[in-house]
């Protein structure tokens, strides 16, 4: 009996770390109807994030996508931690969820709930802003990684995402691996 219940806990362990999804809530998971454009413009200051971009009030305006790719991009080199959301660490949803959150879009802390968001895409038909969604977990017949769309030409696409071994990175959707793991891309915006 002793065996069983540490190959009972070892399984566990092993289930909470094989996926990259967050097991935080949002506060809210109420979408707003009024989606506010921020500017072209950011600025860097002080937040509880360190020194991360806030939007900038002007009258030169970027397309929404553009800017949350921008935001994004800002966490590029940061280090994976599950559950993450800052300069210290992050992880895929977490990179999501905060980009969306600096531009009052409320979408839900876990990928497999941010799944369920927007409107399902063809790939052929997904542009820079939308999410790839992916199932990593081949034990586990559910989406659990998280990507935002920075780039899409014919034949190409290219997400940002946490990677548990890399960090924030921006990977290409032609890589095996994420090729194969591939499920779904949604449009939010």
């Amino acid at each position: 009996m002793p065996n069983m219940h540490k190959l009972s806990i070892l399984f566990c362990l092993l289930i909470c770390v094989s996926s990259c999804k967050s097991s935080k809530k949002a506060t809210s998971y109420k979408r707003s109807t009024e989606v506010s454009i921020p500017s072209k413009s950011v600025e860097r200051t002080k937040n509880r994030n360190s020194d991360l971009l806030t939007p900038e009030n002007t009258d030169d305006l970027k397309p929404l996508s553009i800017e949350l790719i921008n935001y994004a991009k800002q966490f590029e080199g940061v280090k994976y931690k599950y559950g993450g959301t800052t300069t210290k660490g992050m992880d895929c949803s977490g990179l999501v969820y905060e980009t969306f959150k600096a531009y009052d879009i409320n979408l839900p802390r876990v990928s497999r709930d941010m799944a369920q968001e927007g409107s399902e895409i063809d790939i052929e038909n997904v542009k820079a802003g939308d999410l790839l969604f992916f199932h990593t977990n081949p034990k586990r017949n559910t989406i659990n990684h998280v990507g935002l769309v920075v780039s899409s030409r014919t034949g190409s696409v290219e997400f940002i995402h946490a990677s548990t071994s890399k960090g924030v990175i921006i990977s290409s959707l032609a890589e095996r691996y994420w090729y194969y793991s591939f499920k779904e891309a949604r449009r939010i915006l």
